[in-house]
């Protein structure tokens, strides 16, 4: 019976209100394919940053961790170090967890992000605009970079260098071609709710972009697209995600 613990492999996702989160079902059905006995996937529903260490602190078989909202940049503060990428984004979504108890952070985030957004990409997609401030919008902005499309930042409380949603017009969705929602505004059960955008000026010409994907077309999308706005949700980008963490925490 001691052996089977000591062999036994946690993963998991640290988060709030995560019940409906999409890794814990992903990653689990990938160990059962994989036939990987004694290996797990849980949800860490933490509410508070502060109680992180404990969901590894004396235990070993905690191997690795993924990050969701509200906790991307706010679990920084708690690692022992962070990759380059993590470093520059300032956002962590993936975490390893050494035999010795070191944790190192990770951003997969814009790798997914920029995997699924580039096949929607005409040369005309020159500039962005991010909905949202938030640890999420941080490794979008970093794959924007990696695209060469440049991009600005929309706030419900602007700063200098950011956009207030009462600044866009028609002029706005001439001058940006791709529309990204990193705010958590239309996520299941609130599916009424989305960004407030005049959306009667999108166009064909235009990429409107969700990283919600529960539900599967929110009613930012549908609106964009009523418009006939190419769109996307977030599914293709957390599954590239999922597997690139995987990767670094088998690697």
């Amino acid at each position: 019976m001691e052996k089977k613990i000591k062999k036994r492999k946690i993963f998991g996702l640290v988060g709030k209100n995560i019940s409906y989160s999409f890794s814990k079902k992903y990653f689990t059905d990938k160990f059962e394919k994989a036939v990987l006995k004694n290996t797990v996937y849980e949800n860490f529903d933490l509410e508070s940053i502060e109680k992180f260490t404990a969901i590894f602190t004396g235990q070993p078989e905690v191997k690795g961790l993924n990050v969701t909202i509200p906790y991307k940049e706010a679990v920084i503060p708690y690692l022992n170090k962070l990759s380059k990428n993590a470093k520059k984004i300032g956002a962590v979504n993936t975490i390893t967890i050494s035999k010795k108890g070191k944790t190192k952070g990770y951003n997969t985030d814009y790798y997914g992000f920029k995997k699924s957004l580039k096949p929607l990409l005409q040369p005309f997609h020159k500039k962005a605009l991010i909905l949202g401030t938030g640890g999420a919008s941080k490794g979008i902005a970093f794959a924007l970079k990696k695209l060469n499309i440049e991009f600005d930042f929309v706030s419900r409380t602007p700063t200098e260098c950011e956009i207030g949603y009462a600044e866009i017009d028609a002029e706005t969705f001439k001058e940006y071609q791709i529309f990204i929602n990193c705010t958590p505004l239309g996520t299941h059960p609130n599916v009424h709710e989305c960004p407030e955008l005049p959306y009667e000026y999108f166009t064909p010409g235009h990429i409107a972009y969700d990283l919600i994907y529960n539900p599967k077309e929110t009613l930012f999308l549908s609106e964009a697209k009523a418009k006939g706005a190419v769109t996307k949700n977030g599914h293709d980008m957390l599954v590239y995600q999922a597997e690139k963490s995987w990767d670094i925490w088998h690697k």
